[in-house]
């Protein structure tokens, strides 16, 4: 059965690291790919189950939702590309300004949003 969970959070640090210890694992014999493949289905379903359940903190990207260019204390942030390809949501936005729950004003020159149903959406779905 395929794993019911996305793969992104394998880009990760810690996913890259786990990545390499497994292949290093597989390359000394210590482990078959199988148990690899599992372990790394296993570390989608917990990221996926943790970011669910344990992260809390919001934020807000203030602009003009109905447009792509939002004006944000002198900086002009705007969408810059969307997408919608299998259920999953793409954003990239340019000068983004967040506003965390803090006060604190977090900015960047680009971020890339992905939205994605969560891994039970995805098993409802198939049944």
């Amino acid at each position: 059965m395929a794993s019911a969970y996305y793969e992104f959070y394998r880009g990760s640090s810690i996913g890259m690291a786990l990545t390499d210890s497994l292949d290093e694992l597989i390359t000394s014999g210590a482990i078959t790919p199988q148990l690899a493949m599992k372990v790394l289905q296993q570390f989608d379903k917990s990221l996926a189950d943790i970011m669910v359940k344990q992260v809390k903190t919001k934020t807000t990207l203030k602009g003009c939702v109905t447009s792509t260019s939002m004006h944000v204390r002198g900086r002009q942030g705007h969408l810059h590309t969307y997408r919608l390809c299998d259920d999953v949501w793409t954003f990239i936005v340019k000068n983004p300004q967040f506003k965390m729950e803090s006060n604190e004003v977090v900015s960047a020159a680009k971020i890339k949003i992905v939205a994605c149903k969560n891994g039970d959406a995805i098993e409802q779905g198939k049944k």
